[in-house]
């Protein structure tokens, strides 16, 4: 038979890592909050690489402050080659029925 796979909202991770490192006995934390050991554990992990870019979500990048900046940056580019592509494009057609 399938195993039903429990997805947990970001709110509950947090809180169930704040409490992870609050505890002493993780394994007790853990069967009391219905997850792994090892399940908390890698959340732990993971909080402590990404911070609050830790669990964003199903499909989404997990990425630090600066990895997002640097995303944002590389779109904000992108848009404006494009923009500029686009303008010298209206420029030459604009140049030529001038003549």
């Amino acid at each position: 038979m399938k195993q039903v796979r429990k997805i947990y909202d970001r709110a509950f991770k947090e809180k169930a890592v704040q409490l992870s490192y609050e505890r002493h006995n993780i394994s007790e934390l853990a069967r009391e909050l219905g997850v792994t050991a090892p399940q908390l554990y890698k959340w732990r992990k993971e909080y402590e690489e990404f911070g609050q870019g830790s669990f964003p979500g199903n499909g989404n990048l997990k990425q630090t402050p600066e990895q997002e900046l640097i995303f944002e940056l590389e779109r904000k580019l992108k848009d404006a080659e494009l923009e500029r592509d686009i303008l010298k494009k209206a420029i030459g057609i604009f140049s030529k029925n001038g003549r």
